[in-house]
C-alpha cells in the first residue's frame, strides 16, 4: 500500500503590534510614493523644469563668487593706491623739508614748481582711484543683482519641490520688486554719492592741504 503523507498549514500568529508595523510600512510606502519629488520624477515636464532651474541657480552661484572675488581684489588695488599716494607725499615733503633747510632764499623764489608737481601727481593718482571707485560700484551693483535674481530662482525650485506635479509649468521666478519713493531717492541721492567717493574727497582734500604747505615748508 501506498503510504500517504498528510500536509499540515501552520497558521503564524499575527499580533496587533505585527499589524500596526505593517500598516505603517505600507503608510510610508504610498506617503513615498504620493511625495512631490516622486511626482515630479514622474512628470518629464517638471524634472527637465528642475534640471534647468538647478542649473541655473549653479549659474547664478558662480557669477556671484566671481563677482565677490574681483570686488577684493579691487578693494586690493585701492589700499595699495592710498598707500602709494601717502608714501609720495611723504617722501616729496621729506626731500621739500630738506632743501629748504639748505637754501632757503633761492628754493622760496621758485615754490609753486614743487607745488605744481605735488597737485600734479596726486590728481593722477586721485583720477586712478576714482576709476577704481567706480569699477568697485558698479561691480557692486552688479553682484547684487545677481544675488536678487539667485534668491528668485531658489524660491522658484522650493515652490516647485513643495508642488509637484500641481505646479505650473508656464510660471517663472519673479524678482521681489523693491518699493522705494522716488522722493527718498532724491534725498539720500547725495549722501549716497558722498559715502561711495569718500577716498577720492579724502585725497582731494589732503591734496588742497598739500599745495600751500609747500610754500610755507620752503618760505616759512
Amino acid at each position: 500500500m501506498a503510504e500517504f503523507k498528510e500536509a499540515h498549514v501552520v497558521e503564524i500568529p499575527v499580533d496587533e503590534e505585527h499589524q500596526q508595523k505593517l500598516l505603517s510600512s505600507m503608510e510610508t510606502i504610498s506617503a513615498i510614493q504620493q511625495h512631490p519629488l516622486m511626482e515630479i520624477s514622474e512628470s518629464p515636464g517638471h524634472l527637465l523644469l528642475l534640471k534647468l532651474s538647478q542649473r541655473e541657480e549653479d549659474i547664478f552661484g558662480r557669477r556671484i563668487a566671481m563677482k565677490e572675488t574681483r570686488m577684493d581684489n579691487i578693494r586690493r588695488e585701492l589700499f595699495q593706491l592710498c598707500c602709494f599716494f601717502l608714501a609720495f607725499h611723504g617722501f616729496f615733503l621729506t626731500i621739500l623739508f630738506t632743501s629748504s633747510i639748505r637754501s632757503q632764499e633761492r628754493t622760496c623764489k621758485k615754490w609753486w614748481l614743487p607745488s605744481l608737481l605735488s597737485l600734479c601727481c596726486s590728481l593722477a593718482m586721485i583720477f586712478l582711484v576714482q576709476m577704481k571707485l567706480y569699477r568697485y560700484w558698479k561691480v557692486s551693483r552688479q553682484l547684487q543683482r545677481e544675488k536678487s535674481d539667485g534668491r528668485a530662482v531658489t524660491r522658484f525650485i522650493q515652490e516647485l519641490r513643495m508642488k509637484g506635479r500641481s505646479f505650473d509649468l508656464s510660471k517663472e521666478p519673479q524678482n521681489a520688486r523693491r518699493m522705494k519713493s522716488s522722493s527718498v531717492e532724491i534725498k539720500w541721492k547725495p549722501l549716497s554719492w558722498c559715502s561711495q567717493n569718500l577716498i577720492t574727497i579724502c585725497l582731494l582734500c589732503f591734496t588742497g592741504m598739500v599745495f600751500p604747505a609747500c610754500k610755507y615748508i620752503l618760505c616759512g
